[in-house]
Order: structure tokens, then sequence, then C-alpha cells
């Protein structure tokens, strides 16, 4: 028999707070008995489920595993901006002339995670 993935966990400080910010991004729910200071936060978002867990070290390198981010309904530099204005800070900026490439950005905690074309950008 296979396993399946049931959770990307993240270690975090806040568990709660980079919860509701990927509730955001992702257009997703938090789980219902989540609460401020909880040391375990869960957010279901369509095809994924985050589990965030309050650790005490601090983040102190880059990432070894990340998420790549497909808009849905806008247009991945729309995207980025959106994601910004929610708390997300630029890394790096790996968009080409010709409209292919990336942003890499970090969370509200300086987790890196990547926003892609949408696939309207990719087709046309």
């Amino acid at each position: 028999m296979t396993s399946l993935v049931r959770h990307l966990t993240i270690d975090c400080a806040d568990a709660y707070r980079l919860a509701r910010f990927w509730a955001e991004v992702l257009d997703g729910s938090l789980a219902e008995d989540d609460l401020p200071g909880d040391p375990e936060a869960t957010v279901t978002a369509a095809g994924s489920a985050l589990l965030f867990v309050t650790v005490p070290e601090a983040k102190t390198g880059k990432n070894r595993v990340h998420l790549d981010l497909q808009p849905q309904d806008r247009g991945r530099d729309e995207e980025v901006e959106r994601l910004l204005a929610l708390g997300a800070t630029l890394v790096a900026d790996h968009r080409r002339t010709d409209g292919t490439g990336w942003v890499t950005l970090a969370d509200i905690e300086g987790n890196e995670f990547c926003v892609e074309r949408s696939a309207a950008e990719r087709s046309g």
C-alpha cells in the first residue's frame, strides 16, 4: 500500500499568525478549533493542507522545501502585488522580458515561496 501527503508541515514562531497569513494567500480556512496562541494551526485550501507548528528555534537559513504558487484567477504580476500587500517580502525577481520566469517571496516569518505564471499566461 502507498502513502499520501496529508499535510505539508511548517515549523514557525507563531502557528496561528502564520496560518492566518497563508489562509489569505490560498483563499483557504483555518480549522474551527484553531485559536490565537495555539501551538498548531491547520489551513485547508483547494488541493492542499498546511500544518503550522510553533517551535522554539528561529529560522536560520534557506528553506530546503518551498511552495510554488500558480495564480488561478489573476496573472503572476497581479498576484505578486496582492501577496506583497498581505505582508510578503520580495526575495528575488526571476521574471524575464519575454514574460516567463517567477518571483521568489518570503512569508511573514521569512519562509521562501515562489509565484509562477498562471495557466492562462502559460498558454498565451
